[in-house]
């Protein structure tokens, strides 16, 4: 029985001593000191303090290449900001698709009128969203009923000026 007993000490200091480590490497406290590796994070140390959720999700989309995406989509919502009231009553961001921002216009007039402003709504679009990519803009007139297909439609010219 007194081995048995001496023994259990033993186990138990040997169990210890496995689970913390030497007493010489050990620290007062009973927590082993690390050695951190170059550039390891450090308690306290630069670089910890929180960050405003906007840095984060900018971050988030940089990483993950949605930048340009993003900012194509805020020309679109942001439409009436860049080319006035007035003129986004009358035309609608189509799409953008390979740096081309296709708008459709309520009239040939007012597709007119926005094609002669096509630069200062692409310095503006520029100025405010850098990263969408856009090369260019292109402003389209309404879209007209087709007469080539249909129940009354017909084999030739089709409807045509009755002059000559």
């Amino acid at each position: 029985m007194r081995e048995l007993a001496a023994s259990e000490p033993e186990r138990v200091w040997l169990r210890l001593k496995a689970k913390f480590g030497d007493p010489e490497l050990v620290s007062r406290d009973g927590r082993r000191r690390s050695r951190r590796e170059p550039g390891a994070s450090v308690p306290f140390g630069k670089g910890r303090d929180p960050r405003a959720l906007g840095d984060v999700l900018v971050g988030f989309a940089d990483d993950r290449g949605w930048t340009a995406t993003l900012a194509r989509a805020d020309v679109i919502t942001h439409w009436s900001e860049l080319v006035g009231e007035e003129n986004a009553d009358r035309t609608e961001p189509v799409s953008f698709d390979e740096g081309v921002l296709t708008v459709r216009c309520a009239s040939t007039a007012w597709t007119q009128q926005m094609r002669i402003l096509r630069a200062e709504t692409t310095t503006r679009i520029l100025a405010r969203f850098p990263d969408c990519g856009l090369e260019r803009v292109e402003f389209v007139g309404p879209s007209l009923p087709s007469f080539s297909r249909g129940r009354r439609s017909v084999p030739g010219r089709g409807p045509r000026d009755t002059w000559g």
